[in-house]
């Protein structure tokens, strides 16, 4: 929603104001805009692999949603380790194996749809829990994995990012070469009026000013807004991370949680009075 309102303001303060005093026929010329935005498209098609590109295609639509990585669901993923680690503790690591075997049949799990889900969550959760089920582990080691883990999957998520701001780098460089384009072709007709000449000079540079607005105004924001999305997605893994390292080291369920909750930051972090409560709620 604001990706789509700040656009609005681009506009207007950009051709909303050149139309005041100039001529907003003299800024469409389509053969620029096809040029800009094919050229555009080109740079990132052969700058990146299918799969690169696939990721990125899926990931724009998030813009528009926004990110599903709110209070809430915080509050549901520190629930739900809650209640597996606080089984763990009562009854002991092997009464909790059908529960990381089949997520989807588990009671745990089952109540919290939106984490369920959430495949990757559920993967990392369930990956780490059956190594703790599987035989005694030493923390500092598992510490270790995780980050590198969590390294891999911080790297896969922001390259839609990356590539979206590798692409609006480039425009205003496909802008100066369009606009040479349209001076070269200018310079092959110096016979012609000076009218004509003014108005075929005046289209050389629409093709510099395309560049830098579509660039700076349009894709670099999509690059940002993705950017963040993946930093909110990518908290989750530290929270739960800090969770299970938390557990290991002999804290108590409760504590443990907390642990996560701290990792958390801004408005999406629910308080210490907020968890407390959700908690004997589930208890």
């Amino acid at each position: 929603m604001f990706l789509l309102i700040g656009y609005v303001i681009i506009l207007l303060s950009s051709v909303g104001t050149y139309a005041i005093h100039g001529n907003v026929a003299a800024l469409w010329v389509p053969t620029e805009y096809a040029a800009i935005i094919g050229l555009g498209i080109g740079g990132l098609v052969a700058g990146n692999g299918s799969r690169a590109i696939k990721h990125t295609l899926k990931a724009l639509p998030g813009i528009l949603k926004g990110s599903k990585h709110n209070k809430a669901y915080y509050m549901d993923a520190l629930c739900l380790m809650y209640e597996l680690l606080s089984k763990v503790r009562k009854e002991g690591l092997m009464s909790i194996e059908q529960d990381v075997e089949n997520p989807g049949s588990s009671p745990f799990f089952s109540k919290y749809p939106n984490i369920v889900n959430d495949h990757h969550l559920v993967e990392f959760i369930t990956d780490y829990l059956r190594m703790m089920v599987g035989g005694n582990l030493n923390a500092m080691e598992i510490e270790g994995l995780m980050d590198q883990e969590l390294e891999v999957h911080h790297h896969e998520l922001h390259a839609p990012s990356h590539i979206m701001q590798t692409t609006a780098d480039g425009l205003p460089a496909f802008g100066i070469v369009v606009c040479v384009m349209g001076v070269v072709n200018t310079m092959g007709s110096v016979g012609e009026p000076p009218a004509v000449l003014g108005k075929m000079i005046a289209g050389a540079l629409v093709g510099t000013f395309l560049g830098i607005l579509v660039s700076y105004g349009f894709v670099a924001p999509i690059a940002s807004q993705l950017g963040q999305i993946a930093e909110h997605e990518g908290r989750i893994f530290t929270c739960i991370k800090a969770v299970l390292l938390a557990s290991m080291n002999g804290y108590a369920p409760q504590v443990a949680v907390e642990f996560g909750r701290k990792v958390l930051e801004g408005d999406d972090r629910p308080t210490f009075q907020e968890l407390e409560a959700e908690l004997k709620n589930h208890k």
